[in-house]
């Protein structure tokens, strides 16, 4: 009952309004306004289509008639200007066979095809074709094999081919001149055929025939496609490579017959072309689609006569530009118009924007409050971020710094522990030397006071190659003691093994070493001979720093051959394009699996307290990775002991000589 009660309650009553109108007459005329204002909306949505329709149709076709008139004017005088071209060069060749069947060289083999006569005929032929620059010129009696022709030295000769069924021997043969297009039976190379009959005493004995090649012209000018067909239609010159030997109608059972008997191209079967015809218009031409289907391409295509021959010129200028021009205005029209519409639009909308921007302003306002206060606290978080990592920044600066500084340290420690290794070969070099100079010396001071000048000259000289001897020791010690400096990068690898080789050469007294050279190329392993130079063994390193890695392995496989009989060392030189790798073996007892990992840290060795410092592997590695190679260990395959290999880059020489210098001198 209450329910029933609230609803009666809310129903509106039917009570009148001020005006005394019905409540119910009121929600009607809202009712109707809200159709009216909804259908003149309709209304001019749809006006507004329909004028863009208009607009663009009546665009589309004015600007696609504009273009085709252009194009149809275009096309006539490119049809015209070709087919001048092509008739004036058939007439400068059309007398030639005239004056070819006037010559008494020609009539005289024709008559008397004796070989005196056939030799004549062919010198002057060749002299003839070769001054009138055409293809072939040859001459045929009446029984139709070719006697006699200018290309009777070349490998596809006409001389004894037979042209009976040739329509152009025929022609000359009645006693008219013969013009044909057609593939040659001897060359299989396409050509226009002019013939005139040989008289002789007012017989005809026979033909003269002049073949001219034409292929030049199908791309003479092949912006746009060209086809030039005969009297029965067939395309035998184009510059559309397909569409050669086709025909542009049909051919009867009569005609195809003929051709083919004729050999006119090479009994190729003649398809028709897919042409179909939209369009003529004014001026002999034509809207034609070649190919099937809605996407294939349309042409206009302009038409002339040769008149003699009847040949027809046909030049195919394609429509897409004309059609991309006539949407391409469409286009520009319909964004005018709806750009026109948008505008209008705008200008009535924009009142509205300003109520509505006018109320938002103040919705920005606070907005932008809230966001400046969040900015500036992210600000102040930032700036505190910033300063942290411009601390650590600074912090780990000096940590690479301090670093390198100790890097440099350990490299010069690594010197002055090797210097003291060195110490005892370079004494005993010097030593000998010393005690030369010492007998030298005496021996001539007593030459001297004996007047003996040429002894004590000899004495003096070895005094003097005895003291280079010692200053080159010395060098090299002065300059292994230095700070390596980076200098052309460039390390001869030969000169580095003598000068290392030197310096532990009292450490490899009783030792077995083996040079060898391998080409990665050839796959070639030679003996290497430290007394020539190699000059094509150049590595991407310094100097120095070559030989300091090279002292360190050598000192390492010197170790670990100790106690072994017999101790061995090789050195394996392996050439690439752009690496040289140096593998030094011994045959120790190798390196445990457990130390493998560890070897190239700094401090870890295997020696005895006193006998190493742990830093010359670590060092060798650094100054390899400095140099852009590798330094790695690894245990000989075959159980021989430890094996490192050191990896640089090769720097390639150019030289003069022919052969590989790689293994010259080994």
């Amino acid at each position: 009952m209450k329910l029933a009660a609230a609803r009666r309650r809310s129903l509106p009553s039917a009570e009148p309004c001020a005006d005394g109108a019905s409540p119910y007459a009121t929600i009607t005329d809202h009712h109707r306004s809200g159709i009216a204002n909804v259908t003149r909306r309709l209304l001019i949505l749809f006006a507004l289509v329909a004028g863009l329709v208009a607009a663009c149709g009546l665009t589309y076709s004015i600007a696609w008639q504009r273009g085709i008139d252009s194009l149809r004017h275009n096309a006539a005088v490119r049809v015209d200007r070709t087919a001048s071209a092509l008739k004036s060069t058939l007439e400068r060749y059309e007398s030639l066979p005239y004056l070819l069947a006037e010559h008494p060289l020609v009539q005289d083999v024709l008559v008397n095809p004796s070989p005196a006569n056939v030799e004549r005929a062919n010198l002057y032929l060749e002299d003839l074709n070769r001054h009138a620059r055409a293809t072939v010129t040859y001459i045929i009696p009446l029984d139709g094999y070719c006697v006699a022709a200018s290309n009777w030295q070349g490998p596809g000769s006409f001389i004894g081919a037979g042209y009976q069924f040739r329509p152009y021997f025929l022609d000359a043969v009645k006693g008219g001149v013969g013009r044909f297009f057609g593939i040659g039976t001897i060359s299989q190379a396409p050509g226009y055929y002019i013939s005139q009959p040989v008289r002789r005493d007012g017989k005809i004995v026979g033909a003269a025939v002049v073949k001219l090649d034409l292929e030049w012209f199908q791309g003479a000018d092949a912006a746009e496609p060209l086809v030039v067909t005969d009297d029965h239609g067939v395309i035998f010159l184009s510059s559309v490579p397909a569409w050669k030997y086709h025909t542009i109608r049909p051919l009867s059972g009569q005609v195809a017959d003929s051709i083919y008997q004729a050999r006119q191209y090479a009994q190729q079967p003649i398809a028709p072309l897919p042409v179909t015809i939209e369009r003529m218009l004014a001026g002999n031409a034509q809207i034609v689609r070649i190919g099937g289907g809605r996407y294939a391409p349309r042409y206009l295509a302009s038409r002339r006569g040769m008149g003699e021959p009847d040949w027809h010129l046909i030049t195919m200028s394609p429509l897409d530009p004309v059609d991309a021009q006539a949407r391409n205005a469409t286009i520009a029209t319909g964004f005018g118009y709806v750009s026109l519409v948008l505008l209008a639009f705008y200008w009535r909308m924009r009142r509205a924007r300003v109520r509505e921007v006018m109320r938002s302003r103040a919705l920005l306002q606070k907005a932008y409050a809230e966001l400046n206060r969040r900015v500036a606290e992210r600000t102040a978080d930032l700036s505190q971020a910033n300063e942290q990592l411009h601390k650590e920044v600074a912090e780990r600066t000096r940590a690479e710094q301090e670093l390198r500084a100790a890097h440099d340290e350990l490299i010069q420690a690594s010197k002055l522990a090797a210097l003291g290794q060195m110490a005892a070969g370079i004494t005993h070099e010097l030593n000998q030397p010393l005690a030369a100079l010492r007998g030298f010396s005496d021996n001539t001071r007593v030459l001297l006071e004996r007047g003996d000048q040429a002894s004590a000259r000899e004495n003096l000289e070895a005094i003097a190659a005895l003291t280079e001897r010692m200053g080159k020791i010395t060098n090299q010690l002065k300059l292994f003691v230095g700070r390596a400096r980076p200098r052309n990068a460039r390390a001869p690898i030969v000169r580095a093994l003598r000068n290392v080789i030197a310096l532990l050469q009292k450490r490899l007294q009783g030792v077995e070493v083996e040079f060898a050279l391998l080409d990665t190329g050839s796959g070639a392993r030679t003996l290497l001979n430290l007394a020539d130079d190699h000059p094509q063994l150049i590595a991407n390193c310094d100097d120095l720093r070559l030989e300091q890695v090279l002292i360190n392995l050598l000192g390492n496989a010197l170790d670990a051959t100790a106690g072994m009989t017999p101790p061995r060392i090789s050195i394996e030189i392996e050439v690439a394009d752009a690496t040289v790798s140096f593998a030094v073996g011994d045959n120790g007892h190798g390196i445990p699996d457990d130390v493998l990992p560890r070897l190239f840290e700094p401090f870890f060795t295997t020696k005895e307290m006193g006998q190493g410092l742990g830093l010359g592997l670590a060092i060798s590695s650094s100054i390899a990775r400095d140099c852009g190679g590798t330094l790695v260990a690894r245990n000989a395959p075959d159980g021989g002991g430890a094996l490192f290999v050191l990896t640089l880059r090769r720097v390639r020489v150019q030289t003069s000589q022919t052969s590989d210098p790689l293994t010259t001198g080994s």
